[in-house]
């Protein structure tokens, strides 16, 4: 993994691919880190340049100075494309709160966007595993967040998959990594209480945010996991009503990130839209 400075912050990427073909950018989910889209480099980088990056504060990259909303971590996120020298439009995909982001992103710099691919994406309803809202409670989110070891980690992990197996020693290992870092507990409550609480994720910023994105009318794909644990696979109707020219597939017996437990799958469901826009 290699790390660039990004104004006062070293941010985490991982880079794959051949840097003049068409570039993808990999964006991960909340409290998550760029180890969540490894298994999609090397099916995405025999004919692209494949980014993936640590969210600012998240990950193993460290916090920029700003408050933690959707608008600091898109801007995160270019600078970071800025700093890599990725100036061409980007196919963005997003898991979570990386779907957020990347929304955000293409409001923020539309030119910049080539397609959008979102992937079980906050953004479309209020539901959320009752663990995330729990963390709304003063004081209470802290210490939970405090205590992600060898015991609580497992069940962390448990929650994002269909499939037992994909808890590996490797997979729980780096989420005790990701928590130890100095920034995680901060940055996750900020942009947790930006996007909602206990009652669920809010909607002021989701009204706000799905219009400006259909204004700009890029290529789409939007996919789910029918048993994701985290956001409900019923938001991909919420989804398809908001953005309905876009494309959409939902996959079976798959939580909350198909890109790991469905990653050939995954990638023959990705290629067609990468092929429509040659960035």
């Amino acid at each position: 993994m290699n790390y660039v400075d990004v104004r006062t912050a070293r941010i985490r990427y991982h880079e794959s691919g051949d840097p003049s073909a068409p570039p993808v950018v990999l964006l991960h989910g909340i409290g998550r880190s760029l180890e969540d889209w490894d298994a999609q480099h090397p099916l995405l980088d025999p004919d692209h340049r494949v980014i993936s990056i640590d969210l600012p504060g998240f990950g193993l990259s460290q916090r920029l100075p700003a408050p933690v909303n959707l608008g600091s971590l898109s801007d995160g996120v270019w600078a970071t494309l800025d700093a890599l020298g990725e100036k061409r439009p980007v196919h963005l995909m997003g898991n979570s709160l990386g779907g957020a982001v990347s929304m955000q992103m293409l409001v923020d710099d539309p030119a910049r966007v080539s397609t959008l691919t979102l992937v079980n994406s906050a953004g479309f309803g209020k539901e959320v595993t009752f663990a995330l809202r729990m963390l709304a409670i003063p004081g209470l989110g802290r210490r939970l967040l405090s205590r992600i070891d060898n015991m609580t980690a497992p069940r962390v992990e448990r929650n994002l998959f269909a499939e037992r197996a994909m808890v590996t020693p490797e997979r729980v290992a780096m989420a005790i990594k990701v928590a130890r870092q100095p920034d995680f507990a901060p940055v996750y409550l900020e942009i947790a209480k930006a996007l909602g609480g206990f009652r669920g994720i809010a909607a002021h910023w989701r009204d706000a945010l799905l219009p400006r994105v259909a204004t700009h009318a890029k290529p789409t794909l939007i996919v789910w996991g029918d048993r994701d644990r985290i956001l409900p696979a019923t938001h991909l109707t919420a989804a398809r009503a908001a953005f309905p020219d876009a494309t959409w597939h939902l996959f079976p017996g798959t939580g909350h990130m198909p890109q790991i437990e469905r990653p050939e799958e995954f990638n023959k469901v990705v290629r067609p839209l990468l092929a429509q826009v040659r960035a």
